[in-house]
């Protein structure tokens, strides 16, 4: 299957050594991630052609960061070359009642600078199967936003199924500026996923549901899952559903809807977290799988959740596991016993 996935690839800077804060680190470990890269990684790992769009500087790190997805078998044939600079973010990983923080770094990136002219996006959808995007890249910059659009047109053109992670970022824009992007790309969406916040502040749509509070049965997502897909006329709505204990320690499920059958899926509890950054692109990651290769939308859910929940034991962005690996932990097998 041709999956292509349109974003940003970041460098990422995070203090060496275990847990260290901001103010600690007299050096920083390296490596690349962002929202659709970390899918096309996840997709490319269960064995399908996944292309990753984007522009990349011309310099060594716009190199180091395509090669980072070369080296997970990523096609890199649609990334334009070119532009100043490319984005970084610096991340402090929290432990127990200490959360996690994010410094971006990422103003006038090729990406965010990119234009028109940089794509041929009926030639990059050509013989697609699927087309995903997320929040992120709208957020990035007016032209990001009218080239997600585009590319939205031409998948449609082209007969591939469309996916949104909502993925809101307060750093990126405010909820009334998300709107007024977002809204109007929905009716391009074939799948939408979020959380309940992302659908909150990304289309207007609030649950009632306090996952704070670990009150998250099913009951407080119908309704508004029903809405969303009647406004939108999406083919399925899906809802990861987090409980943040601590920032070692989550609770995660998920729930979709295909109009006629809600589905939860089994709860992980994943204790200790060693990296939660990618866990929701490795979710998506495992949604389009799933979607592609599963007879019924309740085991692409729960291979899905699976997917994410083993990506919260990998450090770095991407989600390094197989399809096997992912299929032995939704089948039941979490034991976590050596393999020999």
């Amino acid at each position: 299957m041709k999956i292509v996935t349109l974003g940003e690839i970041m460098l990422r800077l995070s203090p060496a050594g275990l847990n260290n804060r901001f103010v600690q680190a007299e050096q920083f470990d390296v490596v690349y991630g962002g929202g659709e890269a970390n899918v096309a990684v996840s997709c490319a790992n269960y064995g399908h052609d996944a292309y990753f769009v984007t522009k990349l500087p011309s310099h060594e790190i716009g190199q180091s960061a395509l090669n980072a997805l070369r080296r997970y078998g990523v096609h890199t044939d649609y990334i334009a070359r070119g532009g100043n600079r490319l984005g970084i973010y610096y991340l402090e990983s929290g432990s127990a009642m200490r959360p996690s923080k994010v410094i971006y770094d990422r103003a006038g990136s090729s990406i965010a600078e990119a234009s028109v002219e940089d794509f041929d996006f009926d030639a990059i959808m050509e013989g697609a199967d699927w087309f995903h995007w997320s929040g992120i890249t709208p957020a990035i910059s007016d032209k990001a936003a009218e080239l997600t659009r585009l590319a939205c047109e031409a998948a449609k053109r082209h007969g591939a199924t469309v996916s949104v992670d909502l993925n809101f970022r307060k750093k990126l824009w405010t909820k009334e500026k998300a709107q007024s992007i977002m809204r109007p790309l929905m009716q391009y969406v074939d799948v939408c996923i979020g959380n309940e916040e992302d659908a909150e502040l990304c289309l207007g749509f609030k649950p009632e549901a306090d996952v704070e509070g670990g009150k998250t049965d099913a009951e407080g997502y119908k309704e508004i899952f029903r809405q969303m897909k009647e406004q939108f006329g999406f083919k399925y709505v899906i809802s990861t559903l987090r409980e943040s204990f601590s920032a070692s320690h989550n609770g995660w499920k998920a729930m979709i809807y295909n109009g006629e059958e809600f589905y939860v899926s089994k709860r992980y509890d994943i204790l200790p977290i060693v990296d939660r950054v990618g866990g929701g692109d490795s979710f998506s990651g495992g949604v389009i799988h799933g979607l592609l290769t599963k007879p019924t939308q309740g085991e692409a859910l729960e291979f899905a959740v699976a997917a994410s929940a083993l990506k919260h034991t990998i450090n770095g962005d991407f989600n390094l596991v197989s399809a096997q690996e992912v299929e032995a932990l939704a089948g039941g097998d979490g034991s976590g016993r050596v393999q020999r």
